[in-house]
């Protein structure tokens, strides 16, 4: 599931504040290599049992990634649902508390970023 309108996508920031405020938003750098990187929060469904994750995707607009002065562009933000043995699934529906969970955990990173 691919989030429109999140008021995310194209903000930029340097790597080091981008990491320090996704941490506080939930979530942690997971992949990444040297002009990309890629945020995940695990959201879990505490009703059926399913893990989720917000997955936001960033490329370096200056800079490699080694360095915290880097800047990073947030390129998109989906959902997806964890697949053993690893991967994410994306097409199947998403349950309403995990989609809530989403859109705070969205807001924050946004009001954390445009501060």
């Amino acid at each position: 599931m691919i989030f429109e309108n999140t008021g995310l996508v194209g903000l930029q920031s340097d790597l080091q504040y981008l990491d320090e405020s996704a941490a506080k938003a939930g979530f942690i750098r997971w992949q990444w290599e040297y002009y990309r990187a890629t945020y995940d929060c695990k959201i879990e469904d505490h009703q059926n049992g399913g893990e989720y994750f917000l997955r936001i995707n960033t490329r370096a607009v200056e800079g490699k990634l080694e360095k915290p002065d880097a800047v990073l562009a947030i390129e998109a933000v989906y959902l997806g649902k964890a697949t053993f043995p690893h991967g994410l699934e994306y097409e199947s529906p998403v349950p309403q508390p995990v989609l809530d969970t989403a859109a705070q955990r969205i807001l924050e990173l946004k009001g954390l970023l445009e501060a």
